[in-house]
């Protein structure tokens, strides 16, 4: 801890003074060698109080933490409302035997409290004790629910919430014996699966990787300050560009999927993944949003797929609450896991009103005559003369139009509702009815032209760039309201069944 902070205490003094010398004259480089020391050794005070100041424990339904040198914060997280409870391994850390254990919650994708340091074994004794007061609160809920007495519920969930529950209840001592749920094993990473999984998918940041290596590359001293970069970078083969950030997205998958596992303990799903950097976490059955199927067309062309879990408001990596169940798998046993995992019947799909397919071609041809139009302005800059052949985009516009438009698809089930879009990357989504926030009717300016309109079906799931809400792309006005209408209906009945059932929706034996 006192090296972590002393490293960033010494770096930021050596920046700012670097950085400042090259506008103000009167300060100098030669400063650093008084204020990086300094700063090295205040970060390694900082440090010291912290660790020091630093305390956490188990409590019989709160997880407690007070942290703070300057200013003290104290937290007390519920067991009711911990998500994940994940451990994450660096290279160095697995050499010392450390680990760093977070605790998220449902409430937001920020972590609610991090233990950078502790040993591996604390770390897994945290994850499991968690894990297990967490499944006592809930048979407690249980038994509360099946002996019908709802005012025992409401008053048990109040001596949750309060700081001396203690006193209401008498703790049970942390190190009382008490039966260790079994981990089931449901699915392992086999090793021609990651193999094709690391060559049939793409990680954008591989993009970002091969734009830092060639901003490292460069030479500073070359003259000419940023728009020299930029000018070299223009230069580089394209084809060699897209063969490293391809090869770097390989090695990254590879490297973040290697002895992929998942198991169950209890109603939680659990998972294990990472070459160099390992890490293990859980899925509470009862925080999952939706169920997503993933694929590609490399994928598709050798019979496989991935499934995709969304829970409410986290995901690993920052990667919103998206988590992956099974990375890569034949596409019937995904189907299998996917059917047996959310109860959902085999979809018949609906697809998109006949209009839209119109409506892909005028817009692809929009996007073609302007690449065409920016051939022509570059063309004035550079004096290429056969900016014309940049046309030849124009050819693209009906397959594009038309595989947009064969990819997309709905189905209205009994208790759930499935929806597929995309080609690229096709994803093919499970949504409960019960877990239905919102289902809104949006229409643009041009579809009100054609008499259509997009359903978009919001769950509590957090959203990223790369995975949007689902939407039930142009589909005629009136298919749209009656999907509306009878998501609403089936909405409140799904409500009463498992409010009545006490279920969670989910079978966590979905193998």
């Amino acid at each position: 801890m006192a090296l972590q902070h002393g490293v960033t205490g010494l770096s930021v003094p050596f920046f700012f003074t670097t950085f400042l010398a090259g506008i103000f004259d009167f300060v100098s480089v030669s400063w650093t060698f008084v204020l990086a020391p300094l700063g090295f050794v205040v970060g390694v005070a900082y440090g010291v109080g912290y660790y020091y100041r630093f305390e956490y424990g188990i409590t019989p339904d709160t997880f407690d933490v007070r942290s703070g040198v300057l200013s003290r914060r104290s937290r007390e997280i519920p067991y009711r409302r911990i998500q994940n409870v994940d451990i994450a391994q660096g290279v160095v850390q697995r050499l010392l035997g450390l680990a760093v254990v977070s605790i998220e919650t449902a409430g937001g994708g920020e972590t609610e409290a991090t233990l950078s340091f502790v040993s591996e074994s604390e770390a897994k004794r945290l994850q499991e004790r968690i894990r297990r007061r967490t499944a006592e609160l809930k048979d407690r809920r249980r038994t509360a629910d099946a002996s019908g007495d709802s005012e025992t519920d409401d008053r048990a969930s109040t001596i949750a919430d309060s700081p001396d529950s203690t006193a209401e209840r008498p703790p049970k001592p942390d190190d009382e014996p008490t039966p260790t749920p079994r981990r089931r094993q449901l699915f392992a990473l086999e090793p021609t699966e990651l193999f094709l999984y690391a060559f049939t998918s793409f990680q954008p940041a591989a993009v970002a990787g091969v734009l830092f290596v060639g901003f490292l590359v460069m030479d500073p001293d070359s003259g000419g300050g940023m728009i020299q970069r930029f000018e070299i970078l223009a230069l580089l083969p394209l084809l060699y560009g897209a063969v490293i950030t391809y090869l770097l997205s390989v090695a990254y998958t590879f490297v973040t999927y290697y002895g992929f596992q998942l198991g169950r303990v209890g109603e939680d799903f659990v998972y294990e993944r990472g070459l160099i950097q390992r890490y293990s976490g859980s899925i509470p059955a009862e925080k999952v949003q939706s169920v997503t199927v993933t694929d590609n067309p490399a994928q598709r062309l050798f019979g496989y797929a991935g499934l995709w879990i969304e829970t409410a408001g986290y995901g690993p990596e920052g990667d919103g609450g998206s988590q992956s169940a099974v990375p890569l798998a034949e596409r019937e046993r995904v189907r299998t896991f996917t059917e047996n995992l959310t109860g959902v019947e085999s979809p018949q799909f609906n697809g998109p009103s006949p209009v839209a397919r119109r409506r892909y071609l005028v817009r692809y041809s929009l996007i073609a005559a302007g690449v065409v139009a920016v051939a022509a302005a570059v063309s004035l800059v550079i004096g290429f003369e056969r900016w014309y052949l940049a046309a030849v985009v124009f050819a693209a516009v009906p397959p594009a139009a038309h595989l947009r438009y064969a990819h997309l698809g709905y189905f209205v089930g009994e208790d759930h509702l499935v929806i597929r879009r995309g080609f690229w990357r096709r994803r093919t989504t499970v949504v409960p009815y019960y877990r239905i926030q919102t289902v809104s009717t949006r229409r643009s300016i041009f579809q009100r032209r054609l008499g259509l309109a997009s359903l978009v079906v919001d769950t509590a799931s957090s959203r990223t760039f790369s995975r949007a809400t689902p939407t039930i792309h142009d589909v005629d006005l009136e298919d749209a309201r009656d999907v509306h209408g009878t998501g609403r209906k089936r909405l409140q009945s799904a409500l009463r069944d498992r409010s009545r059932a006490n279920d969670t929706g989910l079978s966590v034996d979905f193998t």
